[in-house]
């Protein structure tokens, strides 16, 4: 297994999300509700766009905790092993998700 393949990419994405984080940060603030300014549907795709961001940014909140996890076990090197079996993790799966941490057997159950 090339681990430091692995940890380039969890960086990748960790610095994408991180990226992505700051872009969007004004995005879920507070919606006026100002009724001169904002039409009521402007209000309403406001709000909408506003519980959108927020969403986007629990998930990638989410995904920086798994990419921080993976880092770790890396470092510790634990990393490729499940962590409900102790089996290795397919590269294959590895590929496709670096950041996983249960083999495919152990993640179906």
């Amino acid at each position: 297994m090339d681990t430091e393949k692995h940890r380039a990419r969890l960086d990748a994405r960790r610095r994408e999300l991180q990226d992505l984080n700051a872009i969007s940060a004004g995005d879920s603030a507070p919606v006026t509700l100002d009724q001169q300014s904002v039409g009521r549907l402007s209000r309403m795709d406001a709000l909408q766009r506003q519980a959108m961001s927020q969403e986007q940014a629990r998930r990638r909140a989410q995904e920086l905790v798994r990419i921080e996890q993976a880092l770790q076990r890396l470092e510790d090197g634990e990393y490729g092993a499940c962590a409900e079996c102790g089996e290795d993790i397919p590269d294959k799966r590895l590929e496709l998700d670096p950041a996983a941490h249960l083999c495919v057997a152990c993640a179906r159950n």
